[in-house]
């Protein structure tokens, strides 16, 4: 009976081992929800507030002083010209998006990156404020001939 007990521990501590082993993403980010990822950003200096979806997402609806870096785009290109001190604050649709691109800056090198859980869905969800694209009014123009 003894020995029963003793493999069974055995195998509860191997699968404990195993299962540590692997390295979650919340090691490379962290993942925030909205209230908290608004807070973080707001304490925390230097700060960038990325939305990595397309640029005709971003022209939509957005969070205010975020700028566009789109996850289909050379992010090899913006990891190179952001400083790697500089927290980095992402979101995009649902947060599938974010969280890659996250992974990816982590893999460059970033060490303060963040993650909005639900992305901006859940972000209005919660009722936090978005911009609204602005309409241009089109000038009609005169050609003189």
């Amino acid at each position: 009976m003894k020995k029963i007990g003793f493999i069974i521990f055995l195998n509860i501590i191997a699968c404990i081992s195993v299962y540590s082993q692997v390295i979650p993403d919340s090691v490379k980010f962290r993942l925030l929800e909205p209230y908290d990822f608004h807070l973080q950003y707001l304490r925390t200096d230097p700060a960038l507030l990325v939305d990595v979806r397309e640029f005709f997402e971003y022209r939509g609806r957005r969070i205010r002083e975020a700028v566009n870096i789109p996850s289909s785009g050379n992010l090899d290109f913006a990891a190179d010209t952001i400083d790697k001190e500089c927290a980095l604050f992402l979101y995009c649709t649902s947060g599938f998006r974010s969280n890659r691109v996250a992974r990816f800056f982590y893999d460059k090198g970033f060490r303060k990156l963040y993650s909005l859980d639900g992305g901006i869905t859940r972000w209005k969800k919660e009722g936090m404020e978005v911009v609204k694209r602005t309409k241009r009014r089109r000038e009609e123009v005169t050609l003189v001939s």
